[in-house]
């Protein structure tokens, strides 16, 4: 039986820069950092409440084939690539925090039918969709 989500992947531009980031601008903890045959390297980080779940920071590369690492290079490149969201009991307090702390953002706090909703950007070009969550109904939307 499944329990629960505990990798996820997101496609980094420079794995010590996207450490750098996610530890120092976002507040994540470091869990895995090690290189594993053939050099390659698995670094994982996580929300420090949220352990369970890691994010892996990967560079695009094998075992893709090279027509798509292009194609995610220049999704990266572009800043359309996506990337994961983000809970957060005051959007708007987290988001001026996050700006403050030089994080990129693609949109500004907004009110939604399910709470207020913000979108900001890694260093890679992955959005990261900060989310404060309201309770809503299908009406909400109608």
């Amino acid at each position: 039986m499944i329990t629960n989500v505990s990798l996820i992947s997101v496609f980094v531009n420079d794995i010590d820069e996207a450490k750098a980031f996610y530890t120092e601008k976002l507040g994540f903890t470091l869990q895995v950092d090690v290189t594993v045959g053939d050099g390659y390297r698995w670094c994982t980080v996580s929300q420090p409440d949220h352990p369970e779940l890691e994010i892996q920071l990967a560079l695009p590369g094998p075992p893709l084939d090279p027509e798509s690492v292009e194609a995610i290079k220049r999704m990266m490149a572009k800043g359309s690539m996506h990337g994961f969201g983000i809970a957060t009991e005051n959007c708007r307090k987290t988001f001026d925090e996050l700006v403050a702390r030089g994080v990129e953002y693609v949109q500004e706090p907004s009110d939604r039918p399910y709470g207020v909703e913000a979108v900001l950007r890694d260093n890679s070009g992955n959005w990261l969709v900060l989310v404060e969550k309201h309770p809503y109904t299908q009406s909400d939307f109608d």
